[in-house]
């Protein structure tokens, strides 16, 4: 009697604790105790709360409570996963449910920031202004109350805006092995595009690579309209989920303010790779490379958020980039993100290794919807400079070696004196820009 006594009255005192700090826990009767903890993995008994929601779990001298997430439950059982540090943890802690779904803090007061998955400020410039509140989870769209996708967006690039025009609210995949220049390309996009505000997801990336893509790729003046999301790869799982969900919370606040907003995402790979862990975690069993049928549900999931909004709303150009393991464009995250999006960019190992930057592969690069949002003039040039640039490439191997004689073929003649000049048109320097407009009128003149 004594024991239940002191454990009440303990447990009546961190109740009062969380609430002054904010926090508001369910009723005293449904706080339940942990009981196991393999990996990341927390079993707790005694309380029920619904998958998605959050829970307190209380830790001794004095230590704040650590946050966790309900991703699972079985025989009575709640499985949770920590989305912080989890040192200081003993058996049979106090577990509380907190009452509400999980929503974060947004505003105008965000740009200009970079924050953590929970929204909280990385940058040391003090407390952000928010003045809603938003789901992490996001809210569906009918599909059909959608706005069409009409207009281009100029992302700055050349050869993206001639060859592969992106619109308004397109969702694409910017596909790529390590170390061929996708940072580098996703800073340009980000300080060049027309866009009204860019919205960045670095989810899973070393801290390293973080800070470097603020200070250089991105800048100051990229910087100004932008809002970072950074969840390193030290970050547990479930806060690297919560970073991808973030920046695409983030995106749809402004995309209901109106405002045509960028989403770059690096890397959808890595978002896929820590629900893997968890789900793995909580014994979901693998079903392709290792990776559970749930990984392939959460991709379409997250990138159906993007897009167009209501009629006369504004957009998300969404552009995710997507880790082929070892050059390979068969994996399995990558043959998925190209079922769930509107098209794709592949970058080039061997295009990188010999010097041409941006490496696009021009060859196995498309965009769905550029049919629909360019003139025929445009779609015509386009096709002209893919053909001369595949007849170069399939016949490269004959030209190298002099086996090929001029005047055999007038298309392969064609396509050896235009080389050049289309290699020329696909490169750009880091520092150079080019509108919509300046890129087709370069487009002519490369073909002309």
């Amino acid at each position: 009697m004594e024991l239940t006594k002191q454990f009440n009255q303990n447990l009546s005192d961190k109740l009062t604790h969380l609430t002054k700090s904010g926090i508001k826990p369910q009723a005293l009767k449904v706080a339940g105790r942990l009981v196991r903890m393999v990996g990341m993995t927390l079993e707790v008994v005694g309380t029920f709360a619904p998958i998605g929601s959050r829970c307190q779990i209380m830790r001794s001298h004095d230590l704040p409570p650590i946050e966790a997430e309900v991703v699972g439950f079985h025989d009575g059982r709640l499985f949770l996963m920590p989305i912080g540090d989890t040192n200081g943890l003993e058996p049979n802690a106090e577990v509380l449910p907190v009452d509400g779904g999980v929503k974060v803090g947004v505003g105008y007061g965000m740009l200009g920031r970079v924050v953590s998955g929970t929204g909280e400020a990385l940058d040391g410039l003090g407390a952000i202004e928010t003045t809603d509140y938003v789901s992490l989870a996001g809210e569906r769209i009918n599909p059909l109350s959608r706005h069409p996708i009409q207009e281009p967006l100029d992302v700055g690039i050349k050869a993206i805006n001639g060859l592969l025009t992106l619109g308004k609210g397109q969702r694409i995949g910017l596909m790529a092995g390590t170390g061929v220049g996708k940072s580098v390309l996703l800073g340009m996009m980000t300080r060049y595009t027309d866009a009204d505000v860019v919205v960045v997801g670095l989810v899973g990336e070393r801290g390293r690579e973080v800070n470097e893509f603020v200070r250089n790729n991105l800048g100051e003046e990229g910087l100004k309209r932008s809002v970072v999301v950074a969840t390193p790869a030290d970050d547990p799982p479930l806060m690297r989920l919560h970073g991808a969900m973030l920046a695409t919370s983030i995106a749809e606040y402004f995309r209901e303010q109106g405002k045509n907003v960028l989403l770059l995402m690096d890397s959808l790979t890595r978002f896929a790779q820590a629900q893997r862990e968890i789900a793995l975690a909580v014994g979901e069993p693998p079903a392709s490379k290792g990776y559970p049928p749930s990984v392939f549900a959460k991709l379409p999931q997250l990138v159906e958020r993007a897009g167009n909004g209501m009629l006369g709303g504004g957009s998300i150009t969404a552009i995710y980039t997507v880790l082929a393991e070892g050059d390979d464009q068969s994996d399995p995250i990558v043959d998925s993100a190209r079922g769930v999006l509107d098209g794709h960019i592949v970058l080039s190992r061997e295009i990188a290794d010999s010097g041409r930057y941006p490496a696009i592969d021009i060859e196995s690069s498309i965009s769905r919807v550029m049919v629909d949002i360019v003139p025929d003039e445009q779609l015509n040039l386009a096709r002209k400079f893919k053909n001369l640039y595949s007849t170069y490439q399939q016949n490269h191997d004959l030209i190298s070696v002099g086996a090929y004689r001029k005047g055999a073929d007038q298309g392969i003649d064609l396509a050896i004196s235009k080389h050049p000049a289309l290699n020329a048109f696909l490169s750009q320097g880091i520092h150079e820009q080019f509108s919509l407009d300046v890129s087709l009128e370069a487009l002519k003149s490369t073909l002309s």
